[in-house]
């Protein structure tokens, strides 16, 4: 049966190649993705919306708010269960930073489970109240659909990759009707390298999927912002910024920290007993804290500025300012706590909403102090637009993503000078401490991110060691005689033998030299290989072809040996072959952008 699939996967993608061009094929590819990202992306809001809407409309009890307590913990357990139980273990990951090194290190083949699985756990997880946003688990399955697309119909890495970008900008899109924002999410975020042939793709995915998504799921995200801004408010905007670049260094501590002492826990139910109630409490106490939090942002842009304390047990002190201010300042501390508690315990989400919503209470904070206080009257939902755009510009470190999101989500284009300084001013801030972005900053510690401004990086994770592995070399035991091994030795057609131990293991390498060496010396009675080993340093299948190359430069050396992860011989790898193999992909390149 399997076979037979091949097969026809192997005709279908021959008439292609016959009947249709190359890049016409990738456009047609792209409306695809498109069409199944939006669907996606209407799915998956369709069931966290319903599941919120069961749990505090529909349902129906004396004692219910007391479950708001448990709430999250059983969204992350069921979550956890569906993981551990329908996933292979260590096959699902959240967030975008496992995509980034998708695209990076494993050719941008995202697993195909991630295409409905993502959904299914993102919505149980944010349905029942977990403090993240949907955005990153749609950007991943969209970037899955797109993926497994390219391999099935034989498409190359790059092919493939631009395919993996469509089906995630496409899910921004669908989830926020906003193809330009998806565009700008993609080119700044996940493709290496930016090319004009990618952007047609990109443009017909984003749209289409925009489109698809707008039949299933029409509702309004945001009240439109339509009012202009001030000349005399832009030193306020300016504290806006300062105040959103320190909060998203404040993220970045809190990141560390939470999921720090969650990796010390163990057991993976003890990580949702723990984070589940610590959730549930913070929530109880904090109801703005709950799922995605967008009700709130939309009521303060509508000018329900008690929409922020309302349903909390502090709610009958909602008309004294300063409960309102401290309040809202306590909750904006506390939901990089609530989200942070939320994935490190097993549930799913991202942080892209928990940015906007951060960053929309700073700019409710700042504007309702500036107007309580009298000195000066600002428009409050201006204040609020552009905080949501500093602030995912700045922790996402995707000044562009932000400004071109809350710009189409809100109708803010009359806003587009005070997003840009605010923006600019926080990711510069953010930036000056930090490198890395919340997403890169994990890959880069590890040694494991490809700069997106390195093409030679880029170029070499598109190789595989495995690959380019040659094994016709004559392979000898260290316990044989070179008497007896003469024959063979002067007969190989290559001037390095490699010497293993009886079980296989690599035990080091021996020239031809050193072998004629012994025979102009007479010394070849008795003497065993072992005696002219040479030690060598040999490089595991699983390394990258950077690391290869730089092994290559420190030890001088045009070839090295290959072992598994046991230490046995698999053969050798040599820099002819590595540059070789190199330029057959610039090629390629070439060919495709011409």
């Amino acid at each position: 049966m399997y076979i037979k699939f091949v097969n026809f996967v192997d005709q279908i993608n021959q008439y292609r190649q016959s009947k249709i061009s190359n890049k016409n094929f990738l456009i047609i590819a792209a409306i695809i993705v498109g069409v199944l990202a939006g669907l996606a992306a209407s799915l998956l809001k369709g069931i966290t919306h319903k599941i919120e809407h069961f749990l505090q409309t529909d349902l129906q009890w004396q004692y219910k708010y007391y479950l708001y307590l448990l709430f999250p913990a059983i969204g992350i357990l069921l979550s956890v269960i569906y993981v551990r139980r329908f996933i292979k273990k260590g096959k699902f990951e959240t967030g975008l930073t496992p995509l980034l090194y998708t695209i990076s290190k494993k050719s941008s083949k995202v697993e195909p489970h991630n295409s409905y699985s993502q959904i299914i756990t993102a919505a149980i997880t944010v349905g029942f109240g977990g403090s993240t946003g949907l955005e990153a688990p749609i950007a991943t399955s969209g970037a899955s659909i797109g993926s497994t697309l390219g391999r099935f119909l034989g498409l190359n890495y790059r092919e493939t990759t631009l395919l993996l970008a469509c089906g995630a900008a496409s899910g921004i899109a669908g989830a926020f009707n906003s193809p330009i924002a998806g565009i700008v999410f993609a080119i700044e975020i996940l493709l290496p390298e930016f090319t004009i042939p990618a952007f047609i793709p990109l443009l017909l995915s984003t749209a289409t999927a925009a489109v698809v998504a707008r039949l299933f799921y029409n509702e309004q995200l945001f009240f439109l912002v339509t009012e202009g801004w001030q000349i005399k408010a832009l030193g306020f905007y300016i504290i806006l910024a300062i105040l959103v670049g320190l909060y998203s260094i404040y993220f970045g501590k809190v990141n560390n920290g939470i999921k720090g002492a969650f990796y010390k826990i163990k057991n993976p139910y003890h990580k949702i007993a723990v984070g589940g109630l610590l959730l549930g409490l913070l929530i109880f106490l904090f109801p703005t804290l709950y799922g995605e939090g967008y009700i709130t942002i939309n009521n303060l842009l509508k000018g329900d500025y008690n929409s922020v304390i309302n349903n909390s047990i502090f709610s009958e002190f909602s008309h004294i300012p300063l409960v309102v201010i401290g309040f809202t300042i306590a909750t904006v501390m506390l939901k990089s706590v609530a989200t942070l508690i939320t994935l490190s315990a097993g549930g799913n989400g991202g942080t892209f909403a928990p940015s906007l919503i951060i960053g929309g209470l700073l700019g409710f904070i700042v504007a309702y102090c500036i107007n309580v206080s009298g000195l000066a009257q600002v428009n409050t939902s201006n204040f609020i637009v552009a905080g949501m755009a500093a602030a995912l510009g700045s922790l996402m470190h995707a000044p562009l993503t932000g400004i071109f999101l809350i710009a189409e989500i809100t109708g803010g284009y009359v806003l587009m000078v005070p997003l840009m300084i605010t923006t600019a001013i926080a990711y510069l801030i953010n930036r000056s401490v930090s490198k890395y972005s919340i997403y890169t900053k994990a890959l880069a510690e590890r040694g494991e991110l490809s700069h997106h401004s390195d093409k030679d990086t880029t170029v070499l994770n598109m190789m595989k060691l495995k690959h380019l592995v040659e094994r016709n070399y004559l392979v000898l035991s260290e316990d044989e005689l070179l008497q007896d091994s003469l024959s063979a030795v002067l007969k190989s057609k290559r001037n390095v033998i490699p010497v293993v131990a009886s079980d296989g293991k690599l035990k080091g390498i021996i020239y031809i030299e050193m072998v004629l060496e012994h025979l102009l010396q007479r010394q070849r009675e008795e003497l065993q290989l072992k005696d002219l080993i040479q030690q060598v340093s040999p490089i595991v299948v699983s390394a990258d072809l950077k690391s290869v190359l730089q092994q290559m430069e420190r030890e001088n050396v045009w070839l090295l040996p290959v072992v598994d992860a046991y230490g046995s011989y698999v053969g050798m790898v040599s820099k002819t072959a590595i540059f070789n193999k190199y330029r057959d992909l610039l090629n390629q390149q070439a060919d495709y952008l011409s």
